[in-house]
């Protein structure tokens, strides 16, 4: 499946950046197989992450993004630091 349109692509769930090391081939997951897809930008967690705070999150950054029209590495930034000033 070609990815190549997808500017960016969310896992928001639990551990999604997470995968098996695979010699020198570095880590095999579903992060890789997107990118190798052709996805430009992916949001992925290799942590565990609280629901509420998640929909927090992500409410925030898509509004940042598509409300406000802000670039996605800004609009991550920007809500990554008011998260840490809420929370």
């Amino acid at each position: 499946m070609s990815l190549t349109e997808i500017q960016l692509a969310v896992l928001s769930a639990c551990e999604t950046g997470l995968g098996d090391i695979q010699g020198s081939e570095g880590v095999m997951g579903l992060q890789r197989s997107l990118k190798m897809a052709g996805a430009e930008k992916l949001i992925v967690s290799l942590w565990s992450v609280p629901d509420k705070e998640s929909a927090v999150f992500m409410e925030t950054f898509y509004t940042k993004w598509l409300a406000e029209g802000k670039e996605i590495r800004d609009a991550f930034y920007e809500t990554q630091q008011w998260m840490r000033k809420r929370y």
